[in-house]
């Protein structure tokens, strides 16, 4: 442990963020990093706590009281191995995660948990600034090749095991670019594209071969894919939005968050988006329907592009603002959350119906009608009779979340099982189709990144046992029950059950 009496000397730090006016006039992340003195003094509040839930709450089972302990003692090289041990992108879940170790810390029973996510951030950036984090190819190639097909979160991080292990591993990404929702699903002011770009680069020099705007199902059919490799992982998310079927959806103005997202993530990537396709709340009233971490970032995202008016909405009932008897720790709390897009402004309620939208003599979106709600015991919900308002709107965001991967194409030209979601079903991260393995949102539905991550890891052991019989890859911590007890290399750590 760090400081025996760490946790009872000093209180949490959060990280500090930009200032919101100034902020708000760029796209550059909110976050600061913490001086490395405060840092040390944050993780010396790790406890001995004796048995570290964190290593449970985290799907990845981050050997979190070991690299706190380096770094309240100034042994980051050291620090950086444990955290490479078991996470390939720190530098991703640093910034993205939201943090379920956290929630599982044994000293956030009574106090404030220790800040895990932003010492595991500076560790990363502190690293990368030092030059210590370096390409790692294989010293031997097996001769076999893997397709990853998804360049997100599991689609990435299932690729850089397998080119570890020694297989050919070539990336299909049907965007321009490569990083699937790391690229286009989340705004520069959470993570500036410079972090996913410097990874990239890592992993090409490892001997990965990124191949964008290849459209798999389109460009290159499911069955020239199984002839020109000897395994195949499908990482291509869970695609398809969930759509508001209310009358006035068809009027001009009403998008899916992930197209405003994606598009205005393209024009910070210099991208020319002619004016009149531009999808943009500059000058206008919003409504921002979905009251989760994507209608967040359309939240953000509106406050720099000069709304008027954002109002972010929620069917559900406001979250409990502390932890109550229906979420015991150390499970995750389904508490209410205030993200740095919130502090910037905007109208944010809850319990609200969305009923019709209507529009003007153009076809255009002009105001929103919708209607309160109140809930019961049983989480049954009732509209409240007089409660109908409407907002004066030009511009809607769905932010609802997502369904299930694409059917059309790839799936269909495979002919995976799914489940009755729609996802890709399989066992122990095998398909249906021999060969073919899926990871990710597309086989357990819309996640976490940090689950994405585990998820590719975890694919890649079972995709490395397929191809040579047994894999020294390690499964993933928690995701499995497992937790790592040797620190062999980085990112392929064996890993024994306990």
């Amino acid at each position: 442990m760090a400081d025996p009496k760490g946790f009872l000397k000093y209180t949490r730090e959060n990280a500090p963020r930009r200032p919101v006016e100034e902020r708000k006039r760029d796209w550059r992340e909110v976050y600061l990093p913490m001086e490395p003195e405060r840092l040390q003094r944050q993780a010396a509040r790790c406890m001995d706590c004796g048995i570290p839930f964190c290593h449970q709450g985290c799907p990845l089972g981050n050997i979190i009281p070991d690299w706190n302990d380096l770094v309240y003692r100034g042994r980051w090289e050291e620090a950086l191995a444990r955290l490479h041990a078991t996470n390939n992108f720190p530098e991703f879940t640093g910034r993205l995660c939201p943090a379920p170790c956290e929630a599982a810390c044994v000293l956030g029973i009574n106090q404030p948990p220790v800040t895990i996510k932003q010492i595991e951030q500076q560790i990363i950036d502190y690293a990368f600034e030092r030059g210590w984090v370096r390409p790692e190819p294989p010293e031997v190639r097996t001769g076999k090749r893997v397709a990853v097909v998804g360049s997100g979160p599991a689609g990435l991080a299932c690729a850089q095991q397998l080119n570890r292990a020694g297989h050919w591993v070539t990336v299909f990404e049907r965007a321009d670019r490569i990083g699937g929702l790391l690229r286009y699903g989340i705004p520069d002011f959470k993570m500036e594209k410079q972090v996913l770009d410097r990874r990239l680069e890592l992993m090409e020099a490892e001997g990965v071969v990124f191949k964008p705007g290849v459209e798999v199902g389109v460009d290159i059919t499911a069955e020239e894919l199984l002839a020109r490799f000897d395994a195949v992982c499908l990482a291509i998310g869970a695609t398809v939005p969930r759509d508001l079927p209310v009358p006035g959806r068809e009027l001009r103005g009403i998008h899916f968050a992930m197209d405003y997202l994606t598009q205005q993530n393209r024009i910070n990537a210099g991208d020319h988006i002619p004016p009149e396709e531009r999808i943009t709340a500059e000058g206008k009233r919003v409504a921002i329907i979905g009251g989760g971490d994507t209608g967040a970032d359309c939240l953000g995202t509106a406050h720099r592009q000069g709304a008027v008016e954002v109002y972010q909405i929620e069917l559900l009932p406001q979250p409990p603002r502390e932890r109550d008897r229906t979420m015991p720790w150390p499970t995750y709390p389904m508490i209410l959350r205030t993200s740095a897009a919130h502090e910037e402004g905007g109208v944010r309620e809850w319990s609200i119906n969305t009923k019709r939208f209507e529009g003007d003599e153009c076809g255009n979106v002009r105001r929103l009608h919708a209607v309160r709600l109140e809930w019961d015991e049983n989480r049954r919900m009732r509209e409240i009779p007089g409660s109908e308002f409407s907002l004066e709107v030009e511009l809607v965001l769905l932010a609802m979340g997502f369904l299930h991967p694409q059917q059309t194409g790839l799936l269909d030209q495979l002919g995976v099982e799914r489940d009755a979601r729609g996802n890709v079903r399989t066992e122990n991260y095998a398909t249906s189709v021999p060969g073919v393995f899926a990871c990710g949102d597309a086989r357990r539905g819309q996640s976490l990144i940090v689950w994405a991550i585990a998820e590719g890891r975890e694919c890649a052991h079972y995709v490395d046992r397929y191809l040579m019989g047994a894999s020294s890859l390690p499964l993933s911590g928690a995701a499995r029950g497992f937790r790592p007890t040797s620190l062999r290399s980085t990112c392929c750590a064996p890993v024994a059950a306990f």
